[in-house]
């Protein structure tokens, strides 16, 4: 063999989750936004359904969707339960703790959409997103 003959070897296999996995983990952090968005009629609390779903439907089949699913589950569990308890704080204080309930309620939100986005991205790029501040309820 001649110093300048080279052996092709074959690509290394694929490291990380594969595009599909990656795709459905996108769409497991996404659809709490769809989930929001479809019972915004009843207060939205429809956040976790999506999650839900999928992790039911993938958790066999996909670890990394599984492990993401999950994550999107808990993560939406925990903003549903703050809005509740902003809700029971506004009622017992009669509608006056709406005015710390209300600014504090955008917060949650716009910060809960900011995380959703980027989750999406990381879980898009093959990346295990972590949620901060979330209650792991969901093992």
């Amino acid at each position: 063999m001649d110093q300048n003959d080279t052996v092709a070897t074959p690509p290394p296999p694929p490291v990380g989750p594969s595009k599909e996995e990656r795709q459905w983990a996108m769409f497991a952090h996404l659809s709490a936004l769809v989930g929001g968005l479809l019972t915004s009629a009843l207060g939205g609390w429809g956040f976790f359904i999506g999650p839900l779903v999928i992790w039911l439907m993938k958790k066999d089949e996909m670890p990394f969707v599984a492990d993401q699913a999950k994550e999107a589950l808990n993560f939406n569990i925990t903003v549903s339960a703050i809005f509740l308890l902003l809700l029971i704080f506004t009622i017992l204080t009669i509608g006056i703790g709406a005015l710390l309930t209300i600014p504090v309620a955008l917060i949650v939100g716009i910060g809960a959409l900011v995380l959703v986005i980027l989750a999406a991205i990381k879980a898009n790029e093959g990346v295990a997103y972590r949620y901060p501040l979330t209650i792991r309820l969901v093992k």
